[in-house]
């Protein structure tokens, strides 16, 4: 039995980056023997073990082919008899094909580390248009090597636009897209990723969501450049990223463009695009199984744009209760991110950035919630107030509260 490094792990110390999880091929061995060495099996498709004591993930070499459609559709063969080179050759990209044994040795067959010095993200072998879900992660790899200059082989390229013509990324289930576009938004440069998708032609397949956006903003916007739209698109994208992690706020501007949200519009075609733009939210979080808090925080600045693009003008109340909706009271990171957003200007045009105090909008909004915030419960339960009439007066006392600061802030200025 011989067990190899393999993968990220390889990849990531030729690239001098920090390693997170480890991955290992065992070759010549078989399920009983890892068992009897203690290892816990947890894969079902095929084998994968943890170590008894390092807990890291230890798989049996195995080879595959295309048995059906979609990424599911292959059978696999672990047999002890399958050598590290078969092993390798069934993964994706060179650069994730390259082993390190025992002693430090790396083995190569099919040029890894060549590519990891061009730059280059090439695929193994032809059976890579085999698995749809490799034009995601291709586009992923292109998003978190972007900032190291790798760029995607022209042949590999034209690999993924096959996959797309023949249809195969329609057998992705939508939780293995949202897992690597999870990780893609994750990344430096998200932008990159969906630049990727958008030039094989996979992007309307995986996120149909988008093309109606960009219909949509058609007939509201007058935009009728497809072109200029996307890049208008990624640019924001690219611009959020770098200065905030926030999964939250980088999935928003995937799907909120704010230079085409109208600045002056009637009530009813307000409410008319919230409408759509809340649907369509919805639907793509629902098909992709994406977490609530993704979807509630973008939902919650596409239905109250007008509330926060006029900030200054809004009555002290309807700030509370803003807040109070947020429940800005236990979950500061939500409010947090909303002041970072109004602060970026995006919600506030540039002739109305300062104002009250000459402070910005989104610390206008964090004082009131820092002054509210400070209003406590204890006084009042003290006093008498009791079940509903509790909560009443808390809002009385956090309303006057931010009249006073307002009224002040005034009179000084």
């Amino acid at each position: 039995m011989k067990v190899y490094l393999v993968g990220g792990a390889v990849r990531d110390s030729l690239l001098k980056l920090s390693i997170h999880d480890k991955d290992w091929v065992v070759v010549g061995s078989s399920i009983e023997k890892l068992l009897q060495k203690k290892f816990k099996q947890v894969g079902k498709d095929f084998p994968v073990f943890l170590h008894p004591i390092s807990h890291e993930e230890y798989a049996l070499a195995r080879t595959e082919y295309k048995s059906g459609k979609g990424y599911l559709g292959f059978k696999t063969s672990f047999s002890s008899d399958v050598t590290l080179e078969e092993d390798l050759k069934r993964r994706d990209l060179t650069i994730n094909a390259i082993a390190k044994d025992k002693n430090g040795n790396f083995i190569d067959p099919f040029l890894g580390i060549r590519d990891l010095k061009l730059r280059i993200l090439r695929h193994v072998s032809p059976a890579f248009e085999e698995d749809p879900l490799r034009v995601l992660r291709v586009a992923r790899f292109a998003a978190s090597l972007s900032e190291f200059g790798f760029i995607i082989a022209e042949e590999t390229l034209n690999l993924m636009k096959k996959i797309v013509k023949n249809n195969e990324l329609l057998y992705l289930k939508g939780e293995r897209i949202w897992k690597e576009t999870e990780k893609a938004l994750n990344t430096m440069n998200p932008q990159v990723y969906f630049k990727v998708l958008e030039v094989c032609g996979a992007i309307f397949i995986l996120f149909p969501e988008i093309y109606k956006l960009y219909l949509f903003s058609t007939f509201f916007f007058s935009q009728s450049n497809y072109f200029s739209y996307m890049k208008k698109i990624f640019e924001n994208l690219s611009y959020v990223s770098k200065k905030t992690k926030s999964l939250e706020i980088r999935f928003l501007f995937l799907f909120f463009c704010f230079d085409y949200y109208p600045i002056f519009y009637k009530k009813k075609d307000f409410i008319l695009i919230n409408k759509n733009f809340i649907s369509l939210i919805n639907n793509f979080c629902k098909r992709l199984n994406i977490s609530n808090c993704v979807r509630d925080f973008c939902i919650i600045i596409i239905k109250n744009y007008r509330f926060l693009k006029n900030i200054k003008i809004q009555s002290s109340k309807k700030i509370i209760n803003f807040l109070n909706l947020i429940d800005a009271w236990r979950n500061c990171n939500q409010i947090k991110k909303i002041v970072f957003l109004m602060n970026l200007n995006f919600l506030v045009k540039q002739e109305n950035y300062y104002f009250e105090n000459n402070i910005k909008p989104g610390d206008f909004l964090f004082s009131i919630y820092l002054i509210s915030k400070n209003v406590s419960v204890k006084p009042i339960i003290l006093n008498g107030f009791k079940g509903v009439n509790i909560r009443n007066e808390l809002f009385r006392q956090r309303v006057l509260v931010v009249e006073n600061w307002r009224n002040n802030s005034l009179i000084k200025n």
